[in-house]
């Protein structure tokens, strides 16, 4: 068998040049000068106009789905709580020390800037690890 004994199964069929005369007259639908009868031109939609103008988010932020506890200091406790008095979410809520999230009573962590002259009983609250260390905090009734 030789190369020009090879046949093809289909035939090639060139694509149609649309605005090159033929069938469809001197313009080939493409009406008479304008952005539609030149090579390459497109009517963009005024929809997509508006869309590129729109300034983007760009790069990948990450948005934790944890929801971090409310922050109190032993100084701001030391001024608004008395001798014996319990600290837990509720009461700090009510002495507007903390606000609720989404709603919901917040998580409470204690942090040990300051110092605690008084002693308090603290209830369903965290403490960070300079306050777990502090003497007065370690007899506290800690559920």
């Amino acid at each position: 068998m030789q190369l020009h004994n090879l046949i093809l199964k289909t035939k090639h069929r060139r694509k149609r040049r649309v605005g090159r005369g033929g069938k469809r007259g001197t313009y080939s639908g493409r009406g008479i000068k304008g952005m539609g009868a030149r090579a390459g031109a497109k009517n963009r939609p005024a929809e997509r106009e508006i869309l590129k103008k729109i300034p983007k988010l760009r790069g990948y932020r990450f948005r934790p789905f944890r929801e971090k506890p409310a922050v109190v200091n032993l100084l701001t406790l030391a001024r608004h709580f008395g001798e014996g008095e319990t600290v837990s979410p509720e009461t700090l809520l009510k002495k507007g020390l903390v606000q609720r999230i989404k709603g919901k009573m917040p998580k409470v962590k204690i942090l040990g800037t300051g110092e605690l002259k008084q002693q308090l009983v603290f209830k369903d609250v965290q403490f960070s690890k300079t306050v777990a260390g502090k003497s007065k905090i370690k007899n506290q009734n800690v559920p």
